[in-house]
């Protein structure tokens, strides 16, 4: 295995461990609001908290090298408009599921669906926000930004916390940080993570302490467990949450590294890989099968949420092999030729390529 393979290995795996905790996340909070109640991966996700978000973005910055130095149409078309294509199919796919197929209500769906060219939409925010970091990035390289006032704008910014009640200004306040640090310290994280590697015994005795002290952090300190969310104890003191956010980070990296070394361990990476798909698409299913699964009388928590996890990360690999298997539908994850900028690279392929939430390039 080249050393180029093996990265874009254990990139995928990290991948792969973002998209099950994002999934995580969402069942577990919107079973636990359901029923008023919480579950083990409550405490699973109270524990990711101060870099389960990070991370996604710090791995979506560690290849941003390799393509920021491209004209501005080629690097808008792979880094703004592939993301923008699909934000905005999938608001229209989830508003009109949820609200003019559940509620009828028509003029509700479209003001949702106008709102949400300026504001982040539910759970597509993410896709929204690498848009706004891949433009962002390109105009201080433009204007030749140093790294280092872009690192202090990024960490001032997170640390101020700013808390506006708008997903685009909070989300570029809280995150851009953390993907300006993948992208300039790409270098040092591929070093680590092939030292981890070659160390891993050592490695991953590192991570299980910084496991038990992560824990500690979140958990102590007047943390609070609720239904949906968690008020961490001293993980949340905002310098305290900057570093364990960048910890956390590094340590899916390490971990993924390791993982990827480990038999039967593949099913990840291609997880990974495809993350992209089950980012776009999980909430319909998880939405449909926590109603099924509440109305058969279930009211365990942890259960439910186990159950409704699983199925919000499969049926989305289902519909993607079911595409395949016929070819239709392909403009679910595949961007069609009309949504590439004039002048740029067709769609021959993308299939593949869309499939990645970091693109391997």
């Amino acid at each position: 295995m080249s050393v180029n393979q093996n990265r874009l290995d254990w990139v995928d795996a990290a991948k792969g461990i973002s998209i099950i905790l994002v999934v995580m996340m969402h069942s577990a909070y919107g079973v636990g609001e359901d029923l008023g109640d919480i579950g083990i991966l409550h405490y699973v996700i109270g524990w990711a908290t101060p870099f389960r978000m990070p991370e996604f973005f710090l791995i979506a910055g560690l290849f941003l090298t390799q393509v920021i130095g491209r004209p501005w149409r080629l690097y808008a078309d792979r880094r703004v408009v592939h993301y923008i294509y699909f934000y905005a199919l999938w608001v229209v796919l989830q508003v009109g599921f949820k609200v003019g197929l559940g509620t009828g209500d028509v003029g509700s769906a479209l003001a949702q669906v106008g709102w949400a060219v300026v504001e982040p939409y539910g759970v597509l925010w993410f896709i929204y926000m690498l848009a706004v970091f891949s433009l962002v990035a390109k105009l201080f390289h433009a204007l030749k930004v140093p790294h280092w006032a872009a690192l202090l704008l990024g960490t001032g910014l997170m640390l101020a916390p700013i808390q506006t009640g708008y997903g685009l200004v909070d989300h570029f306040a809280a995150y851009l940080v953390y993907f300006y640090v993948g992208y300039v310290f790409a270098p040092q994280v591929f070093r680590i993570v092939d030292w981890a590697q070659r160390n891993a015994l050592v490695a991953t005795v590192g991570l299980a302490g910084f496991a038990i002290v992560l824990g500690y952090l979140v958990f102590e300190g007047g943390a609070a467990l609720h239904p949906r969310g968690i008020d961490m104890g001293y993980a949340g003191f905002p310098p305290l949450h900057l570093l364990l956010g960048l910890a956390g980070s590094l340590a899916v990296c390490i971990a993924a590294g390791l993982l990827v070394k480990l038999p039967a361990m593949d099913w990840l990476r291609w997880l990974g890989e495809h993350s992209i798909v089950v980012y776009l698409s999980f909430s319909i299913p998880m939405a449909a099968s926590r109603t099924i699964l509440l109305k058969t009388g279930l009211t365990d928590t942890s259960t439910v949420s186990v159950l409704v996890m699983t199925i919000a990360l499969v049926s989305p690999l289902v519909l993607y092999w079911l595409i395949r298997k016929t070819g239709w539908g392909r403009f679910l994850f595949e961007r069609p030729a009309w949504a590439h900028l004039p002048g740029t690279r067709s769609s021959r392929g993308e299939m593949k390529r869309a499939a990645n939430a970091v693109p391997a390039e």
